[in-house]
């Protein structure tokens, strides 16, 4: 079956080939986002030393960062934060991040009855120099 692939304006630029998402029938895949700044492409909350190597980051400002992009790509794919049924999370530092994380969740899904199922993965290594990155999918009515 034929899917439609959906290229969100308001996010920042995909790291590769693909589209931020693709919806087949009523499913929406979202392809894996973090938390880069649509404009300028800055990742939020990093901080470099003077040779440009990263010391620092902000687990509090990249998750909300990631939120705001995720939410984006579902408005540019006609669909609703209530529309998530499924969320992978990947953080890079599982021990120093999930419970900020946690909680920064809690507010964006405060009902548990309702919240998207979630499975949070603690990893390496991200493709660029982020702490987290979100993988969704979710269910849209036509």
């Amino acid at each position: 079956r034929m899917s439609d692939s959906i290229h969100a304006a308001s996010a920042p630029r995909a790291v590769g080939h693909y589209p931020h998402a693709r919806r087949v029938g009523d499913l929406l895949f979202l392809s894996g986002i973090g938390p880069r700044d649509p404009a300028s492409n800055g990742i939020p909350g990093n901080v470099h030393d003077a040779e440009g190597r990263l010391i620092a980051y902000d687990i509090d400002v990249q998750t909300r960062a990631v939120f705001a992009n995720g939410r984006a790509v579902l408005d540019a794919s006609c669909a609703r934060w209530g529309d998530l049924v499924d969320v992978t999370v990947y953080l890079t530092d599982m021990a120093r991040d999930f419970k900020t994380y946690n909680a920064i969740w809690a507010e964006y899904f405060p009902d548990a009855a309702t919240a998207p199922c979630r499975t949070t993965l603690g990893i390496v290594a991200l493709p660029t120099p982020i702490a987290i990155e979100l993988k969704c999918i979710a269910v849209v009515k036509e």
